[in-house]
C-alpha cells in the first residue's frame, strides 16, 4: 500500500461558470493547503480549465479534464485535443465516464483510443469502468469489468501504463444516493487489481491506483477508504462545495 498514494478527484461535470469554478477552487485550496500525504485533482468544465489552472498553479491540487478526443487537431466540432488540455495545465484526464458511455455513445474502443492519446500527450488517464444495476442484479459485475479492462487497455505495453489510474464507478450508485457497501467496493477493486495483474504483471497491478466513484460523501468516505484496495475517490456532487470536498480529501482511516 505504501506505493499507492491516495488520489482524491473532484469531477465537476457540467456545473459552474468559470467565475464560480475559480471561487470554489480557491476556497478548497485554502482548506486543504496543508495536505501533503495524498494527491488532489479537480476536473472543471472546459471553459474553466485555464482560469482554474491559474488559480491552482504551484499548489497541491492538480488540474484534470473530463474528456479528450484522440486526434491532435482537425475538423471535429465540439471536441478538445490532448495538446489543448496540456496547454491549459492539465495533468489528468477522465476517460470513459459512465455518463459519456450512456449519453454520448462512448465504447470500449473509443475509450482505448482516448487513453492512447492521453498517454502520448503525457496526461494521466483516469479510466472509468463499472456495471449497471441490471448487470449487478444479473450477477454480471465481474464479466462487465473483465470486458471493460480487456478492451479498454487492449494493445498497450506495460511501459505505457505507468501513470494509469482506474476508477470503479458502479453506475447504479452515481448520483443516486446509493453507495456500494465497503465489502462490495473492496470485492470489485480486488477483482480489478487481479485483472491488471493477469494482463500486465504484479508490479503494475500493485502500483496502479484504483479509485471508487459512486455517491462518495463526507459521511461515508472514512469507512470506504479503510478498504485495502481503495486508493482514493472520484467524487461528483459532493465535490461541488469546497467544505464538503475538503472533508472528503481529508478522510480519516
Amino acid at each position: 500500500m505504501d506505493a499507492r498514494r491516495p488520489l482524491m478527484a473532484g469531477n465537476w461535470k457540467m456545473f459552474k461558470t468559470h467565475t464560480e469554478a475559480v471561487a470554489t477552487a480557491s476556497e478548497l485550496l485554502h482548506l486543504v493547503s496543508g495536505v501533503t500525504d495524498r494527491d488532489i485533482m479537480l476536473a472543471p468544465t472546459y471553459s474553466a480549465l485555464v482560469p482554474v489552472g491559474e488559480a491552482l498553479q504551484n499548489s497541491n491540487i492538480s488540474l484534470g479534464a473530463q474528456n479528450l478526443f484522440w486526434e491532435s487537431d482537425g475538423a471535429f466540432t465540439g471536441e478538445i485535443a490532448p495538446g489543448m488540455l496540456k496547454a491549459a495545465g492539465c495533468e489528468y484526464v477522465i476517460i470513459g465516464h459512465s455518463e459519456r458511455r450512456q449519453y454520448f455513445g462512448e465504447t470500449d474502443g473509443t475509450v482505448n483510443k482516448r487513453i492512447r492519446a492521453a498517454i502520448e500527450a503525457d496526461l494521466r488517464p483516469v479510466l472509468c469502468i463499472g456495471e449497471t444495476e441490471t448487470q449487478r442484479d444479473a450477477d454480471e459485475t465481474f464479466s462487465v469489468l473483465d470486458k471493460q479492462i480487456q478492451n479498454g487497455l487492449q494493445n498497450f505495453a506495460l511501459a505505457d501504463l505507468n501513470h494509469l489510474v482506474v476508477a470503479y464507478e458502479p453506475v447504479w450508485a452515481i448520483g443516486t444516493g446509493k453507495t456500494a457497501s465497503t465489502d462490495q467496493a473492496q470485492e470489485a477493486h480486488q477483482h480489478i487489481r487481479s485483472l491488471l495483474e493477469k494482463a500486465f504483471g504484479q508490479d503494475l497491478a500493485h502500483r496502479t491506483r484504483i479509485l471508487y466513484g459512486g455517491s462518495v460523501k463526507p459521511d461515508n468516505v472514512d469507512e470506504l477508504m479503510q478498504m485495502p484496495d481503495l486508493d482514493g475517490a472520484l467524487v461528483g456532487g459532493a465535490s461541488l462545495k469546497a467544505d464538503s470536498f475538503g472533508r472528503i480529501v481529508q478522510f480519516q482511516t
